[in-house]
This record gives C-alpha cells, sequence and structure tokens, in this order.
C-alpha cells in the first residue's frame, strides 16, 4: 500500500552536488510557490481543512507548515553564508501547524508569503558561487550541515507538500 506521508518517495541526499544539479535545486525552488498555489487553486475552505491523510495535517496545515519551514530554510542559508559554520536553533513544526495561524488563516496569506520568500531566496542562491554551496551549519540534532545538502532537501520538501496536496485531490475527486 502507498505510503501518503511520503508521495514523491522520502528524502535522500545526495553524493556529489554538480553546479547543474544545484541549478535545477534552484529552479524547483523558485517553482514551489506557484505549484502549491495551483495545487490549492479552486478549493473550498472545507476541502482545505481536510487532512491529508487519517492523522495527518489539514492541506491549510499544509500550505502554512511550507511558510514556516522555507522561512527557516532561508535563515539558515543566510547564517552559513555569513558566517563560520553557526549553531542554528531547531523549531517544533508539529506545534507550529497546531497554531491559531497554522489552522485557521486563508492560505492565500502564506501563498503571497512564500511568492515572496522565493523570489529573495532563488535570488540569494543564484548570487552564490559553487564553493558557497560547501559552507556548513551546525545543527543540534543533524550534526554540521552542506548547504548543498540543504539546497537538495528543500527542493524536494515543496514537491513532498505539493504532492499531498495533489493526491489527496486525486482520491477525494476534487
Amino acid at each position: 500500500m502507498e505510503d501518503l506521508r511520503y508521495p514523491i518517495g522520502k528524502f535522500t541526499a545526495p553524493g556529489l552536488v554538480t553546479d547543474q544539479a544545484r541549478k535545477e535545486c534552484i529552479r524547483t525552488i523558485a517553482e514551489a510557490p506557484g505549484r502549491i498555489r495551483a495545487a490549492v487553486g479552486g478549493l473550498t475552505d472545507a476541502q482545505l481543512d481536510t487532512p491529508y491523510r487519517e492523522g495527518g495535517w489539514t492541506l491549510r496545515q499544509v500550505v502554512h507548515h511550507v511558510a514556516d519551514s522555507h522561512i527557516n530554510a532561508y535563515v539558515r542559508f543566510k547564517l552559513a553564508v555569513t558566517e563560520d559554520e553557526p549553531k542554528i536553533k531547531t523549531y517544533e513544526e508539529k506545534f507550529w501547524a497546531e497554531t491559531a495561524d497554522a489552522k485557521s488563516l486563508p492560505v492565500e496569506v502564506s501563498l503571497v508569503l512564500l511568492e515572496n520568500l522565493h523570489r529573495r531566496w532563488v535570488m540569494f542562491l543564484e548570487s552564490l558561487a559553487a564553493g558557497d554551496f560547501n559552507r556548513k551549519f551546525d545543527h543540534p540534532d543533524n550534526g554540521l550541515m552542506e548547504l548543498n545538502a540543504l539546497l537538495s532537501l528543500y527542493s524536494w520538501h515543496g514537491r513532498h507538500h505539493e504532492g499531498h496536496i495533489v493526491a489527496l485531490r486525486k482520491r477525494m475527486g476534487w
């Protein structure tokens, strides 16, 4: 049976990241806001308040989570480029998804946020030299993490959550 938690499969960290692979990841990150907007397009509030799987977040929470997560990722990139192996702080995404804004705000708020955040993030990413992606930050749970790996992770992340929305729409005939 299909694992509804991973509609595009689990993330696998890449080995060597080439310039072409980085460009593809950046392109995918640039496209994420539009793809998520299209995925939720035309859904009613009742549909947006439907969990993508039993025990999972609602589609509304998924959209707000993507914004929360990508804000954190953007900050981590900036820290790693401007500081030497900075220690970053984690955040409890499951608790963030239970806050009032994540459970009730219109998704349009996070869609607009994502569009503008990704404009800045992509411009920043495109300005970096290849060697900048070798820079690292210190994650409390995962140790030193290289920006090449983080770039690949967030290229996957947007598609992963878009997949939750699209898969539910397909199962429900929306």
